[in-house]
């Protein structure tokens, strides 16, 4: 069950709690699924569990660490055809084993907890912008809950869908 957040914290610390409880929440609709769970879809969607959690790997990485910090992209998704193929990070991760998903996932999520912890403070600006503008810390701790809680909210149904399993 994720950890509720705590009433009384700073606006930083209430921000990375939230963050945190969606991030619980995904790697919970992943917990014990294998290969071939993780990579079923349930039409007309084509969104499975192991490409939720590839494609929000990708987003700690994107927007944390190479936009808001600065750090250079790292494989694999600096190698990909975004041109050809913008949503292959959903389709990419069919091969690999469940729990090496949620272990990039959870590498990258720690990533990201440095890079907070070594912010100047929320209104502190990227270092790269993106489509030409900076953002803040701030920001894109928002911007991080939103995508979570999204991707969070599909992976409720596309676990309910594997197993029955709720909640």
């Amino acid at each position: 069950m994720p950890t509720e957040p705590d009433r009384d914290g700073s606006e930083l610390e209430l921000l990375e709690q939230y963050l945190e409880v969606q991030r619980e929440a995904l790697l919970a609709k992943t917990e014990g699924l294998d290969r071939e769970q993780m990579a079923r879809s349930h039409p007309p969607s084509t969104l499975t569990l192991g490409g939720l959690l590839y494609h929000l790997s990708l987003d700690e990485e994107d927007w944390m660490q190479i936009h808001f910090s600065g750090q250079p992209d790292r494989h694999p998704f600096v190698d990909a055809d975004w041109e050809g193929d913008p949503d292959w990070q959903f389709r990419a991760p069919v091969e690999l084993d469940p729990e090496q998903l949620r272990q990039r996932y959870r590498e990258a999520c720690s990533r990201s907890r440095v890079v907070v912890r070594g912010a100047t403070g929320l209104g502190q600006s990227s270092s790269k912008p993106v489509r030409g503008e900076h953002f803040t810390l701030r920001w894109v701790l928002l911007h991080l809950i939103e995508e979570t809680a999204r991707h969070a909210g599909h992976a409720d149904l596309l676990r309910e869908a594997i197993d029955g399993s709720v909640g």
